[in-house]
């Protein structure tokens, strides 16, 4: 299923999609049996206005929901709502799931602010055949999940401008694939919370390049380079609609209507339920946090070369998930 929360006189409403080829949306508060949907799942929050109860429900209420909505009359259904954050986020944990990228990332920043020690790593490479030691990850990434914690409060979606900070002349986008959580989970399996998935998004891991640099040698991790601002797709993504080809998901970057990049979530290091069930040893985790997969290869400025401008019209794309689009200044 395809979700989305509308604002109304009445508050938030969650609508699904019943028809893409006409794009057709109907509100859940319209849909019958709701209320004997939510007692037959045990979701004790409303799922008529939260898109996080909805993904309470797991495959088969999603399935019987789903006949509710195809059974919907034609009156239920309102047109051109005013659609906004999906959901609010609890926490956002943001992983390093590919090797590439970090590869990438590294060169291409090297590339544009450290233009005379680029020339030595053109030429070590050139020479050796090798990727350039210092641009892999850690040791430690080859065996743990890395992740740090992002600011899940400064979060904005589709039809919002994104507002480059003062302090950064590197604004810089990240495409990324993002898994909202359903279950609670401690000391979960990878199957356990692979199962936990709720839903999916698109993210945007928005990053101020020339700040990010410094904050990350302190030893404390990525601050005001990262925290400024996120950004989601309006449309949430049941899990059972991503889960069996989640690794080869295809995605696209696209500035001004050109395609700037071609990505895909193929060679993750660790899947997402692994990931997931290792943020989960030995700490709590609940419904309704957000975890990021890391930038698909291809996915950045950074690596691709095309950099953020005040006016550019930026869209990420992940296909079987949703897009999301902003405008910069």
């Amino acid at each position: 299923m395809k979700l989305r929360c509308v604002l109304t006189e009445n508050g938030p409403q969650v609508e699904a999609l019943k028809s893409e080829t006409t794009n057709i949306w109907v509100r859940l508060s319209a849909v019958e049996k709701l209320d004997d949907i939510s007692r037959k799942f045990n979701v004790k929050n409303s799922l008529a206005t939260s898109v996080l109860s909805t993904l309470e429900l797991g495959q088969d209420g999603w399935q019987m929901l789903s006949e509710q909505v195809d059974a919907c009359s034609i009156e239920n259904i309102e047109s051109e709502p005013v659609v906004t954050l999906p959901f609010q986020p609890l926490s956002f944990r943001d992983f390093l799931l590919f090797e590439q990228h970090f590869i990438d990332a590294s060169r291409g920043f090297v590339k544009r602010f450290l233009p005379k020690k680029y020339r030595i790593t053109v030429l070590y490479e050139t020479i050796t055949g090798k990727t350039f030691p210092k641009f892999k990850p850690s040791s430690l990434w080859y065996e743990q999940p890395l992740y740090y914690f992002g600011n899940h409060l400064n979060f904005v979606t589709s039809g919002n401008d994104i507002h480059t900070p003062a302090y950064t002349q590197a604004l810089d986008y990240e495409l990324e694939l993002g898994a909202i959580l359903a279950k609670p989970l401690l000391n979960a399996t990878p199957e356990e919370a692979n199962k936990a998935i709720g839903g999916y998004v698109v993210l945007n891991d928005l990053s101020a390049r020339d700040v990010q640099m410094a904050e990350m040698r302190s030893g404390f991790g990525p601050q005001k380079a990262k925290h400024f601002l996120n950004a989601m797709s309006q449309i949430v993504v049941t899990a059972d609609e991503v889960n069996d080809r989640i690794d080869r998901l295809q995605a696209s970057v696209t500035i001004d209507g050109i395609n700037r990049a071609n990505c895909t979530t193929s060679n993750m290091q660790y899947s997402l339920g692994e990931a997931i069930a290792y943020a989960s040893k030995n700490e709590q985790l609940h419904p309704g946090e957000l975890f990021g997969s890391g930038t698909l290869p291809g996915g950045s400025g950074m690596e691709n070369g095309h950099w953020l401008r005040s006016g550019d019209i930026l869209t990420l794309r992940i296909d079987g998930v949703g897009e999301l689009t902003n405008r910069i200044v």
